[in-house]
């Protein structure tokens, strides 16, 4: 499955349905791009069981706002449209997966 760009009008579209990694991230932050391809990664690995959407803060400042994000890269795990875990700062790609494996 592609990773999903998500807007502030698209957002709940996005994260009511199974298991879904969201992505709150901005194109001048460093951490942010280090985490990219991360994701890629996961997407290409783990992409049947979950589905990675992004969303810039900088464009989408409602929805960032609405969940309380500070600082970025801030990653939240929703399952079913509600948030299970969250994760701030970059991540390797395993400790990633071991998190989302748990919600599955």
């Amino acid at each position: 499955m592609a990773i999903v760009n998500a807007t502030d009008q698209t957002f709940n579209n996005e994260t009511t349905e199974g298991l879904v990694l969201v992505d709150f991230w901005a194109p001048w932050c460093g951490p942010c791009k280090m985490i990219a391809p991360v994701l890629e990664e996961l997407d290409s690995e783990m992409g049947d069981k979950v589905k990675i959407v992004k969303v810039d803060v900088d464009e989408n400042q409602e929805t960032a706002a609405k969940f309380g994000v500070m600082s970025i890269p801030t990653l939240l795990v929703f399952k079913n449209g509600e948030v299970v875990d969250k994760v701030v700062g970059f991540q390797p790609k395993e400790a990633l997966a071991e998190r989302l494996s748990q919600h599955a």
